[in-house]
């Protein structure tokens, strides 16, 4: 196979790597957005409210830090959150362990109708020891699928250069049955499937 296949290749065995592992903490779309901040300024009007210094958004596991998050919620209560910062982070907890979810952007989208948040900016996720770099990163809760988009002919200086980055380590053998080591005795146990009759 050659290079170019390979290139074509790669964004969609992203998807099937990370989309089937990475669903986020199901019961915390049900839950309230908690804000906290050193300054907010609230326009009932427009319907959007300014939290300055220090910003973190909590919503069950998910939680989102920053300089400054703007919230626009919409006329059936929907909320959109842009979350900027030296970098904006946010942290979610994955659906059945107790593993977490944690991404990096200068810039951070998290809109509650469609359930996506989206990272810009030397974007970065990491899941367990996998690591993913980018220019945009975006990550869909209700469909557990992520995409990824580089910026070729960015400046060589930036942290990806423009190109995806991604990291992903093999993942570990079921550790309910261990493997078996050269110097285990030999273990003989009878057939069930031979008969004794004759």
């Amino acid at each position: 196979m050659n290079r170019y296949a390979v290139k074509a290749l790669l964004p969609g065995l992203l998807f099937l790597i990370w989309s089937g592992t990475a669903c986020a903490e199901l019961a915390d779309r049900d839950k309230p957005i908690h804000m906290e901040s050193d300054r907010v300024f609230i326009d009932d009007s427009q319907q959007t409210s300014e939290f300055e210094g220090r910003v973190q958004l909590t919503q069950g596991t998910l939680s989102i830090v920053a300089e400054k998050i703007v919230v626009t919620q919409d006329a059936k209560g929907y909320k959109h959150c842009i979350a900027t910062g030296k970098l904006a982070s946010f942290r979610q907890k994955r659906e059945g362990t107790d593993e977490y979810m944690e991404g990096y952007g200068e810039r951070i989208e998290y809109d509650t109708r469609a359930e996506t948040v989206d990272l810009f900016g030397s974007a970065r996720v990491r899941r367990d020891q996998d690591d993913v770099q980018g220019d945009h990163i975006a990550y869909n809760t209700r469909t557990e699928v992520f995409r990824v988009v580089g910026t070729p002919g960015l400046a060589a200086d930036s942290p990806t250069g423009g190109r995806v980055r991604a990291v992903l380590q093999p993942k570990d053998k079921d550790a309910s049955t261990p493997a078996a080591s050269a110097n285990d005795p030999l273990v003989i146990q009878p057939s069930t499937t031979l008969s004794n009759k004759p």
